[in-house]
């Protein structure tokens, strides 16, 4: 590489859970250096930060930021206010653990970070496929905050806008396990449920629990996580 080549740059959104982790390591392998997002918003699964932290050292990250901010302010969701966490749910109707707004504001921040470090694309796990009736992970919303990152930033305007990146869209959650599997993911790093037990161990019954069942039986692949 020349002296005045870089790898170019991306700014992840890393929850912690296994799906952010595939879509930054999808980034990776595409030669991208990475930097991690994340956010202490008042998540009642806070656990999930310190995956994150655990996922950032196995991507390698170039930095690794966790922002805070209080949406429990504003409530709103079973996963900031003090609402049940539905298990065992049915239909496809927007759940309770809904946040609202949280894509749009993580999603602004990591614009704003890629202003700053000069990134080329902005990695979110986003899954239409399996995604829990959330708005915020639709191909609409996120071809709409292309239109943000193009006209709202000084990179926009001046013609090279940060590229909204949702490498897992199209695909379903077993084969979102496949390629943590390709990529060597090691899961047992990464936390998912919405409502653990006070041990760390998953409910096995909340949404995110349950989509991520259905993705390593899917993909005939045993989860770290579960006895």
């Amino acid at each position: 590489m020349g002296v005045l080549e870089r790898k170019p740059r991306a700014v992840a959104l890393i929850s912690g859970g296994m799906d952010s982790a595939v879509a930054a390591a999808l980034a990776c392998e595409a030669g991208e250096e990475v930097y991690a997002l994340s956010f202490d918003y008042g998540q009642r699964h806070v656990r999930e930060l310190e995956a994150a932290a655990r996922v950032a050292r196995w991507l390698g990250a170039k930095e690794h930021k966790t922002v805070k901010m209080d949406l429990a302010g504003i409530g709103g969701s079973a996963l900031t206010d003090d609402m049940e966490v539905p298990k065992d749910r049915q239909g496809d109707d927007i759940p309770a653990t809904y946040v609202p707004g949280r894509n749009i504001i993580f999603l602004s921040v990591a614009l704003a970070w890629a202003e700053v470090v000069e990134a080329r694309a902005v990695v979110i796990g986003a899954n239409a496929v399996d995604f829990s009736g959330y708005p915020d992970c639709t191909p609409p919303f996120l071809a709409a905050f292309q239109k943000v990152a193009e006209t709202g930033t000084r990179a926009g305007v001046k013609g090279s806008p940060a590229v909204i990146n949702a490498p897992l869209l199209d695909m379903d959650k077993a084969e979102i396990v496949r390629q943590g599997k390709r990529l060597g993911l090691d899961f047992s790093i990464t936390h998912t449920c919405y409502d653990p037990c006070d041990n760390g161990s998953p409910c096995g019954h909340c949404d995110a629990c349950l989509l991520r069942k259905k993705g390593f039986q899917g993909a005939g692949i045993k989860d770290p996580l579960v006895e």
